[in-house]
């Protein structure tokens, strides 16, 4: 495992202790996975690209360290309509 701290968004505003790919790994070269293409069978046209994990890298193990409080937008109550300034 090598660990990095990682900023979340989803579900909740974290920072998050998580697993890095292994950046000498020969079957993904670093990437943490494999990308394949794929055709349409009747046409023969780019249809999407599955991507595989690869075994050095498993993108659940995740530990959250600090959960961060959300925040909200302040908005305006002011209407008038000369600038603020």
């Amino acid at each position: 495992m090598r660990p990095r701290v990682q900023l979340i968004r989803w579900p909740r505003r974290a920072v998050v202790l998580t697993d890095t790919p292994d950046p000498k790994c020969p079957l993904c070269d670093g990437d943490g996975g494999i990308s394949r293409d794929y055709g349409d069978p009747e046409t023969g046209e780019y249809a999407g690209t599955d991507w595989e994990p690869c075994t050095c890298w498993d993108g659940t193990r995740r530990w959250v360290l600090l959960p961060l409080p959300r925040w909200f937008r302040r908005t305006s109550t002011h209407y008038s309509d000369e600038p603020p300034f």
